[in-house]
């Protein structure tokens, strides 16, 4: 895909460092074109910036003006009459190859000057991945932050009743579309992890109820056994370069935490304990690690360096605290808690401070974090009859939302940024 960028400064910005963050209202309006592609990259870029929590766009039967030309700059005066504060404009239009090429601006409305204008060349399949990469330009200039929504997430798509699911590893996009199966769902399959850095995942299976943990290739399809682990209890997550996995490995009664060089495949022990230290993630810059351990008499979180020195607990609150991840920024860990019969997933500071609930349900697990560090996904099973399912929320804890599969889903891990 090609672009070309025109900075301009910018009046109206988003400041999202502060704690409940008032949406701003901006106008999408829809993408000229000769047929339904130009509306439909418009909803899609509306819908990803709603999901945010971030935006509110204003509906489409409040415009006063028709966008006919958007080449041409809009007439600020009746956009600041429905308060949008700023209007993403475009237009769609098929090369001779068949490309598409589409092309957008966004406008400061009270500014009265234009932000950003880029043009994408690709194949008309691919109109969806524009949208999402023409909102993450729009959240990008207007927050000062990367997006996150051309990206993906892998789970595990559940079916079947409680006590015999059938399990199958699934990638869909980040808003639930181009649903796709890696898996056929003659193993069992659980706890999908990504590559940092690559479109690629690792994921543990059960053959003949032996756990063999497996590297795929997301775009070729190829499979690679890494290794059988009898005692693993997580598939293990990778490091930040992608060289190495981290996992937890149960031998006598106890476990430990192991890397493992994905080309030479040796491994290094870096607990030894009577305990059961399990669910490592490094930190973005790989000099640390998280687990966590019930070497205290329950499950509590732990920080070492990355050979395995220096262990230290970092969480103290009542209840057992379990699946930490590290953000990708570097500022936070993720975590679920189990206290007073109910399951939360919180958000603490890598020295164990500022701990905060962002959600609470009968049963809540396994976060993960979309690539800015500002989105959090996991998986909700409810009480008594049904299955897992998936919802995100935002560090504030104020937006949270389902995100709709075609069945149950659980252990969900959310992608880089697709290049």
């Amino acid at each position: 895909m090609l672009a070309a960028m025109m900075p301009a400064n910018a009046l109206v910005e988003i400041d999202i460092n502060k704690g409940n963050v008032e949406p701003l209202p901006i106008a999408v309006t829809e993408f000229i074109s000769n047929d339904e592609i130009g509306r439909q990259i418009s909803e899609v870029i509306s819908a990803d910036l709603r999901r945010s929590g971030l935006f509110a766009p204003i509906d489409p039967n409040a415009f006063i003006q028709k966008i006919t030309n958007p080449d041409v700059a809009p007439r600020f005066e009746d956009w600041r009459v429905i308060n949008a504060q700023a209007i993403v404009v475009g237009r769609v239009t098929r090369e001779a190859d068949g490309r598409l090429k589409t092309e957008f601006r966004l406008w400061d409305t009270f500014a009265a000057q234009q932000l950003i204008g880029q043009q994408f060349f690709t194949q008309p399949e691919n109109w969806r991945r524009v949208a999402h990469i023409i909102a993450d330009a729009i959240y990008q200039r207007l927050t000062g932050e990367r997006g996150y929504f051309d990206t993906r997430v892998v789970f595990v798509s559940e079916t079947g009743p409680r006590n015999d699911r059938r399990k199958q590893l699934a990638i869909m996009d980040q808003d639930g579309a181009n649903l796709r199966f890696l898996t056929q769902g003659d193993d069992l399959v659980l706890t999908p992890r990504f590559s940092p850095n690559r479109q690629e995942v690792t994921y543990m299976s059960f053959a003949n109820g032996e756990p063999r943990v497996y590297l795929l290739q997301l775009e070729t399809g190829q499979r690679e056994l890494v290794g059988n682990f009898p005692g693993m209890t997580f598939s293990p997550r990778f490091s930040p370069d992608g060289q190495k996995v981290i996992m937890s490995l149960e031998q006598g009664g106890n476990a430990n935490i192991y890397t493992m060089d994905l080309r030479s495949r040796s491994t290094t022990r870096l607990t030894n304990t009577t305990a059961i230290d399990t669910s490592p993630s490094y930190s973005p810059d790989g000099r640390q690690i998280v687990f966590e351990s019930d070497r205290g008499g329950r499950q509590q979180l732990y920080v070492m360096n990355a050979d395995g020195s220096d262990q230290k607990r970092i969480s103290f609150g009542d209840g057992s605290y379990s699946t930490p991840v590290w953000s990708p920024r570097g500022d936070l860990v993720a975590f679920t808690k189990q206290s007073g019969g109910k399951f939360s997933i919180g958000v603490m500071r890598p020295d164990g401070s500022g701990e905060r609930i962002l959600t609470t349900g009968f049963h809540n697990e396994g976060p993960t974090w979309a690539p800015n560090g500002r989105v959090i996904m996991f998986f909700r099973q409810p009480a008594g009859a049904g299955g897992p399912q998936l919802y995100s929320i935002d560090l504030t804890g104020y937006n949270e939302q389902r995100i709709d599969t075609p069945n149950f889903g659980s252990d969900p891990a959310w992608s880089p940024l697709l290049e």
